[in-house]
């Protein structure tokens, strides 16, 4: 018996001594006075949001089809307003079960920018530099159709929007 209490003992200890060093570090790093509170509820997120993943980790995401493409890049050139869009890399894929009548739909895709000058008025050249390539991350709602989802254009929220090289060439 007097084994259990010692471990559990230990245990408190360590628990006290981690909230302690924890407490202070973020004293040390702000430079105000602790807030126990915040500190609390963003431990307690972490571990709910470790132990989810855990749980949901053998639900994987499942590629879907879309039966209205074209209106979808255009859809998202609209929102990002770039130059175009290449429909070959979009994807399309959810976490939620693909027996729904309207899901959740994670979309990806390349799009580009190209940038045209033409500062030289004399002989009318026109200089054409490199493109601006870009990752683009879009959510929207797809209703199920006949052999895939209709995506609904008007759900399209870009999430994402990361430019992959400017137009010197360098990548970011």
């Amino acid at each position: 018996m007097s084994k259990i209490v010692t471990g559990l003992m230990v245990i408190i200890l360590c628990g006290v001594l981690f909230e302690a060093g924890v407490v202070l570090s973020d004293v040390i790093v702000t430079g105000q006075p602790p807030h126990i509170n915040k500190l609390l509820t963003s431990q307690l997120n972490a571990i709910s949001s470790l132990i989810s993943s855990i749980h949901h980790g053998s639900n994987k995401q499942k590629t879907v089809t879309l039966l209205n493409p074209d209106d979808v890049i255009s859809a998202l050139q609209n929102k990002t307003g770039l130059n175009g869009i290449n429909i070959q890399t979009l994807s399309a894929y959810t976490n939620d079960s693909t027996s729904n009548a309207q899901i959740n739909v994670t979309l990806t895709v390349l799009g580009y920018n190209t940038t045209t000058s033409g500062t030289n008025v004399t002989n009318g050249s026109i200089i054409i530099s490199p493109n601006q390539t870009y990752n683009i991350t879009a959510t929207a709602t797809g209703q199920t159709g006949d052999g895939g989802y209709m995506i609904d254009v008007n759900s399209i929220m870009i999430t994402n929007l990361i430019e992959l090289n400017n137009n010197n060439g360098n990548t970011n």
